[in-house]
């Protein structure tokens, strides 16, 4: 009977996971594997329950689902998640009454909804989330992303937002699968 070896270029499959700092809950520490990497989280830290515009991000396990990125400014990410080059209609619904409520919808929107094409480049590379997707809790908190750190790791709506290098390598490192783990 032939032995199957594992090749050596083959990566174990990771689970990232998010700390918020001590004495500074904006604040957390992304563990992957080995490294460590600063992140920015909601003004409010994580959270059990999420609400909408709470400023807080919301503590679980998410699922890596997608990424969107700004073709016009970044090269496209290496992953092996699904990859979208965004388009400046690209919205995201925030409005907890309406029927596309967290979820991507074209700009602009009858109801409120949030630009994803920015002038700012936090969003130049975001991935989703599968926070409050199936099923959708109105009111239940929408557009919770990892994307791009503003400088000095500012508070962000809720997301985790990371210096673009440190994301990039998030990336690399994901599968479809992979699931994000945001403790309290």
């Amino acid at each position: 009977m032939k032995r199957r070896h594992r090749r050596s270029n083959v990566r174990e499959r990771i689970s990232p996971v998010i700390r918020p700092r001590p004495g500074n809950r904006q604040r957390g520490l992304i563990i992957l594997g080995s490294l460590t990497f600063p992140c920015a989280l909601g003004p409010a830290g994580p959270v059990a329950r999420k609400r909408e515009s709470d400023g807080a991000t919301p503590a679980g396990r998410w699922k890596m689902q997608g990424i969107f990125y700004r073709a016009d400014r970044i090269s496209r990410p290496v992953t092996s998640l699904p990859v979208r080059a965004m388009r400046s209609s690209d919205g995201w619904c925030d409005a907890p009454e309406d029927r596309n409520y967290n979820r991507l919808v074209a700009m602009p929107y009858a109801s409120s909804a949030e630009n994803m094409w920015r002038d700012d480049h936090i969003y130049d590379l975001v991935v989703t989330l599968d926070h409050n997707a199936c099923p959708r809790i109105r009111g239940g908190g929408s557009a919770i992303f990892i994307h791009l750190a503003r400088d000095g790791y500012t508070p962000t709506q809720g997301c985790v937002a990371l210096q673009f290098h440190d994301l990039r390598m998030l990336l690399e490192a994901s599968r479809p699968g992979t699931v994000l783990s945001i403790y309290p």
